[in-house]
């Protein structure tokens, strides 16, 4: 680990500004040269933990197309499963709703129907688009997981089938199988098998559902915290203690500026109700975000760092400034 050790301001300066110049030049000089993932990846970040998916881009082109149009636009960001069928076909359905206190469910904003692709049968850690009854090509915003194998049911005789566009990455479905654990609640005609956390009778608040964000990543990786070039954005989880709580959350690069600076994106906090291995830590007393582990991507090169620190520079704009990281 970079041991800081007491020298003159001006010696310390230098250091830092050297290292941080040493970063920049690192990230900077990942040309393009490695592999680049062969279809588009999303990282769904969830109270239970995060999950990557595999899209379909060539075997369904106009539904991967349909599902990044909301998620480009951050539409399935703070929405929740709304639906867990614990009977065939066991499915664990989102997409369709975010909850606003004092209101209720708020219906995510569809785009025109798109046009039914089935070919790819619905296994189990498939993702697949949800639809009207009798109607082929009427699937918009909601999508489900195949908790199970539900190829036999979600066929073409059933309504020309449901089409799979992608599927549950690496050990995913460990967290997928998480939220399956939780008891489905009915509350109503749009939510009658609802996944529900902490609830126990009373009234159903916005901390009781499964909430989840999505990002689009250049390649798949397990790691907890892993920063894209491309984008600038660094996804990582972070226990603030039980003060503060644990989230998975997203900061991003901020541009010219002579340190490597990051804003966090507050809509992006998830809390989280299993902490992976791995997670970041922030403690109060220096202000400091320490993640034990870092991913630097750009288009398939990939650099390692360890013992990453970002300390929190300006609190009202939630900006973090790179302090000090090991290079594997």
């Amino acid at each position: 680990m970079a041991v800081i050790r007491k020298q003159s301001s001006h010696k310390f300066s230098l250091y830092r500004h050297r290292r941080l110049v040493a970063l920049v030049a690192l990230v900077l000089s990942l040309v393009a040269t490695g592999a680049v993932q062969a279809n588009t990846i999303v990282r769904i970040s969830t109270n239970y933990g995060y999950f990557s998916i595999e899209l379909f881009d060539t075997v369904a082109p106009a539904t991967v197309q349909n599902f990044l149009n909301y998620v480009n636009r951050g539409a399935y960001n703070g929405t929740y499963f709304h639906r867990l069928s614990k009977v065939d076909p066991e499915v664990l359905q989102g997409g369709g709703y975010r909850f606003q206190p004092f209101v209720g469910p708020i219906e995510v904003p569809g785009d025109p129907p798109v046009i039914n692709e089935y070919s790819i049968p619905n296994t189990r850690g498939t993702i697949a688009m949800a639809k009207f009854a009798g109607d082929p090509n009427s699937a918009t915003s909601q999508w489900f997981i195949n908790v199970q194998d539900n190829s036999e049911t979600l066929n073409e005789s059933n309504n020309g089938g449901f089409t799979v566009f992608g599927q549950v990455l690496g050990d995913g479905m460990v967290n997928v199988d998480g939220i399956n654990q939780l008891p489905a609640i009915s509350l109503g005609n749009t939510h009658p098998q609802t996944p529900l956390r902490n609830f126990d009778l009373g009234v159903v608040k916005a901390q009781h559902f499964v909430t989840m964000n999505m990002e689009v990543m250049q390649r798949f990786t397990s790691a907890v915290s892993v920063f894209e070039y491309q984008s600038g954005v660094l996804q990582t989880s972070v226990d603030g203690g039980e003060s503060l709580g644990a989230y998975s959350l997203a900061l991003t690069l901020v541009p010219d500026r002579p340190n490597v600076v990051f804003k966090l994106d507050t809509d992006s906090m998830v809390d989280l109700e299993v902490k992976p291995e791995g997670i970041s830590t922030f403690a109060t007393s220096d202000n400091k975000l320490r993640i034990p582990y870092l991913e630097v991507n750009n288009n398939g090169n990939v650099g390692s760092f360890t013992n990453v620190i970002l300390v929190l520079s300006d609190a009202v704009n939630w900006e973090f400034t790179l302090e000090s990281y090991d290079q594997q």
